[in-house]
């Protein structure tokens, strides 16, 4: 494919006037016969440089698979997926993950597909079942490769890549460094282009604060700093990193009865929950999102104030991946480590300062947005234009009052003001939208 098919998409669909350094020297090596490992901080541009060689190195569509991208989570596939799709005119683009519909997989892969992007399981599985025809796969991508060729994952890679005989490029990514590579990658002298220096200036741009509980369970002292943070006001977008399910959905649970507005997600959640809560966290409906790692890496998630860790990271790179869902691309942002009384510190937290909350400031304030789902989405051929005009026009909504709208397979999520939400939803309940009547609520 072309430069000068694509680049003009880049700037036209993603808002990106020039590329950073790091996405120059991906695409100039995209030139050379040599595998390409990349390493590089969360937040800098990765999933773009991986792309744009990807891109240029493709045939003119076949309809037959020349490039597979393979993630080590959905939420990263669907990330990988959506900008692919909006730069890559002229090619089908298919995602393969757990918890989306198999039916509707095997559906877009039986019409022909040029690129895949897909989790390991999954890809496995339709090449197992022969819903797809890899042979023809020419270039592989290894998005966080550190995580997919870790333990549990290891086994299901060196099957796809023994199916997958005439590749003749990799690229691998990462925003840690790997030890070793395994043997079945098969790389050909592959070059190393290494921008985790770039850690140090995302540092400059982060403030790291101790926050000091006074009993070992830090609930109250996460309390405290919440409203603190708020100021009276509304929070700030915040994620809150716990290491384990159980203590999400207890974190999640207490904040929501003291009011607070928060999401939880989490992995044992459904395609369907994990979905509503990114997009609720980004449309600002629910401004603070309680979290595993597995929030850690791949979510596209937006213009993040503060990281807050109830627990401390297990370890340095967890840690960094963490911390890089804020000060993304030039931004600042601020990171705050609660520590219980017996509690430890990791040697590798540096802190910039301690923090002592105002627990003398008010109760925060009710979310700018609410969020309303309907129960269609692009599999009944519903559209973002079609929800804005059904909004304005049968609920009495103000247009440039509607936040963001989110368009899934098969249901949809718009945000509108919070205190216009109820009466938005009795005006539209029970109305038909593109003729047909659909489930409503405000979530």
């Amino acid at each position: 494919m072309r430069e000068k098919e694509f680049l003009p998409l880049v700037e036209e669909k993603l808002g990106i006037k020039e590329l950073n350094p790091m996405q120059k020297q991906m695409m100039a090596q995209a030139s050379e016969t040599r595998d390409i490992i990349l390493l590089s901080p969360t937040g800098s541009g990765k999933t773009l440089a991986f792309i744009l060689p990807m891109l240029k190195i493709l045939k003119p569509s076949t309809g037959r698979v020349q490039a597979v991208v393979v993630a080590p989570s959905r939420e990263l596939v669907i990330q990988i997926s959506q900008i692919v799709n909006a730069i890559a005119a002229g090619f089908k683009v298919t995602q393969l993950y757990g918890g989306h519909k198999v039916e509707d997989e095997v559906n877009s892969l039986s019409a022909g597909t040029d690129i895949i992007v897909a989790t390991p399981g999954r890809l496995l599985d339709h090449i197992n079942r022969r819903n797809i025809d890899v042979l023809p796969t020419r270039i592989l991508v290894l998005d966080e490769f550190d995580k997919s060729l870790e333990l549990g994952f290891e086994k299901e890679m060196k099957k796809i890549v023994d199916r997958l005989k005439n590749v003749s490029r990799y690229i691998l990514t990462s925003a840690t460094r790997a030890d070793i590579l395994p043997d079945f990658l098969r790389l050909n002298n592959p070059v190393t282009i290494n921008y985790l220096g770039d850690n140090k200036e995302l540092h400059s741009r982060l403030r790291v604060h101790r926050v000091d509980s006074d009993i070992n369970d830090k609930l109250d002292s996460l309390a405290s700093l919440l409203t603190d943070l708020a100021k009276g006001g509304c929070p700030e977008r915040s994620i809150i990193f716990v290491n384990y399910r159980e203590s999400a959905e207890r974190v999640a649970d207490y904040l929501s009865k003291r009011g607070f507005p928060v999401v939880l997600y989490h992995g044992a959640l459904d395609q369907h929950e994990r979905e509503t809560a990114v997009a609720m966290f980004n449309n600002g409906s629910r401004p603070l999102l309680v979290a595993t790692d597995l929030a850690a890496r791949g979510l596209d998630i937006e213009n993040v104030k503060s990281i807050i860790h109830y627990h401390q990271a297990l370890t340095p790179e967890t840690y960094t991946h963490r911390n890089g869902r804020t000060a993304r691309v030039d931004k600042e942002g601020d990171i705050y480590v609660l520590v219980g009384p017996k509690e430890d510190v990791r040697e590798f937290t540096d802190f910039d300062d301690t923090l002592y909350p105002d627990t003398t400031v008010g109760e925060p304030k009710a979310p700018e947005y609410a969020t309303i789902r309907f129960s269609a989405g692009k599999k009944e051929k519903l559209s973002k234009g079609d929800i804005v005009g059904f909004l304005v026009k049968e609920g009495d909504a103000d247009a440039q009052g509607i936040g963001k709208i989110d368009v899934y397979d098969h249901y949809s999520l718009a945000a509108v003001p919070f205190e216009k939400a109820q009466d938005i939803l009795r005006n539209i309940k029970g109305k038909k939208i593109k003729g047909e009547k659909r489930l409503v609520s405000v979530l």
